[in-house]
């Protein structure tokens, strides 16, 4: 098959080039399906990261609905196998359990993907419900990270990052309840921002109360495409809980305007937590950058009760997957999940969790209100807080401490082990603020280190600038201009 482009040509583009491309008419959606499935081909048989690709929809990009003329113009997108449907398509979110299981509508979010001109063509790969650090288990798949592949691509949004990273699509979905967008972000050298509460729907089975931590998103290589994404896709559906914000211009437009000048915290000490000696010199490293830009770089931290507030975020993950776990057995008729079905640390949370107390939840959005308020005091004297994306470095792939096909017999001391690994990304979820990982660094294993910028709530905006602006000084080269060793036109 003659592709339309070298792969060098089609790894230089983002998704805005793309469908700039489609528009001129140097290239069709069809074109850029098919090379998107051939990128799939050269790349997965190592990475593992995609689950299916719809040939139906490489074949004829209009089958599902996309909306040509939207403003991505049929540029490929795979859809993280959690979180939003697609219409008689599979979802079988990382699961043995779920084999098999078909979805009988679209979501709201997956209609605004499509009117946006995006067109899924497949499912990417994500751990057992979206629940642990890396789409790491043999029975179901290893997913690879394609700047080395004895390391994994960290989760859940694992497929995602893999692809977006080895250059095979621009742009893909990725969900974020604790860090899922931004962890694999900060480990493949992707663009990963977590939204404020507000501004993706998560209809029609859920709202932002009864999802309360999870958001919705994307990977990206480039800070236009996650602008033109919000930008898009944004917005509820009939019936949310809350109203859903507008920004004041679209971030589009916004992004082409440097920000003001910043008050920008430095952070790594997280309560217990504590990032190693070569991530504080990369943060460092960075704010001394950001401080070569004109902004006034200082270190600083929100005056919480982080202890309190990682057990409150711990008492929220074990009952809402233990209750997530709950509405997938009713329909099957079973009072518990299935061993050999479900993974271990999985069972262990429905079991720790299914009879969770009002009072117990109540007394954790007690926490989540006041943590939420010492951020926004915080933020009133600071712009942004920028930290590690994580605190030690991307696990060697089969690490099983932190999967949930862990032997650990206590789910307390299981989610003790992430948050040591994994602290920073979690708070936003839980305060319900905007956060972004950008790929500014590296470990000393030589994967991608991204670093965090938070922002308080509604000020997705200024993120967004704050990137664009540091894009245009480094020239659009993120990971010093590096590829990974796995990637569609070479190492």
């Amino acid at each position: 098959m003659t592709l339309a482009m070298s792969w060098d040509e089609w790894a230089g583009q983002d998704a805005v080039g793309l469908a700039a491309l489609v528009r001129d008419g140097q290239v069709t959606p069809a074109e850029l399906a098919a090379q998107a499935a051939a990128g799939i081909a050269r790349t997965n048989p190592v990475l593992s990261a995609v689950v299916e690709v719809f040939e139906d929809v490489v074949a004829d990009p209009l089958r599902d609905g996309m909306n040509p003329d939207g403003a991505f113009a049929g540029v490929p997108y795979l859809m993280k196998d959690l979180g939003p449907t697609l219409r008689g398509r599979l979802q079988e979110m990382g699961s043995l359990f779920m084999r098999g299981n078909r979805a009988a509508a679209d979501s709201h979010l997956t209609g605004r993907i499509r009117e946006a001109g995006l067109n899924i063509l497949g499912r990417s790969t994500t751990p057992e419900f979206g629940c642990c650090s890396a789409a790491d288990n043999p029975a179901v798949y290893v997913t690879r990270n394609p700047w080395n592949a004895d390391y994994t691509t960290n989760g859940s949004s694992a497929g995602t990052a893999a692809m977006v990273a080895a250059g095979v699509l621009p742009i893909s979905h990725a969900t974020d309840g604790g860090g899922s967008i931004r962890i694999p972000a900060g480990a493949c050298g992707n663009i990963g921002l977590k939204v404020s509460r507000g501004v993706f729907s998560i209809a029609p089975a859920a709202s932002d109360l009864t999802g309360l931590v999870s958001i919705q998103g994307c990977h990206s290589r480039s800070v236009r495409d996650t602008a033109v994404f919000v930008d898009a896709c944004r917005g509820g559906a009939p019936g949310e809980f809350m109203p859903y914000w507008t920004a004041a211009e679209p971030y589009a437009a916004l992004i082409q305007r440097d920000p003001p000048r910043l008050r920008i915290a430095l952070s790594h000490e997280w309560g217990d937590y504590r990032a190693t000696p070569h991530f504080v010199a990369e943060l460092e490293r960075v704010g001394r950058f950001l401080e070569g830009l004109g902004h006034r770089v200082d270190w600083a931290l929100p005056a919480i009760d982080f202890r309190a507030a990682f057990a409150a975020q711990t008492r929220c993950y074990i009952s809402n997957f233990a209750q997530t776990i709950a509405n997938l057995l009713a329909p099957r008729g079973l009072d518990r999940p299935p061993e050999g079905l479900i993974e271990p640390i999985n069972i262990r949370i429905w079991e720790a969790g299914i009879g969770m107390s009002y009072t117990e939840r109540a007394q954790m959005q007690a926490v989540f209100n006041t943590t939420s308020r010492g951020f926004g005091a915080f933020f009133e004297d600071w712009d942004i807080i920028l930290t590690p994306i994580t605190a030690l470095p991307t696990p060697l792939s089969g690490t099983t401490e932190y999967l949930t096909t862990s032997d650990n017999p206590s789910v307390q001391d299981w989610f003790g082990t992430l948050w040591r690994q994994f602290a920073y990304t979690p708070l936003a979820n839980l305060c319900g603020i905007p956060a972004i990982s950008l790929p500014l660094a590296a470990q000393e294993n030589g994967l991608p280190l991204g670093i965090q910028a938070q922002a308080r709530q509604a000020n997705d905006g200024l993120l967004l600038q704050l990137a664009a602006q540091i894009e245009r000084a480094i020239d659009g080269r993120w990971n010093a201009g590096r590829r990974p060793g796995v990637h569609v036109a070479g190492g």
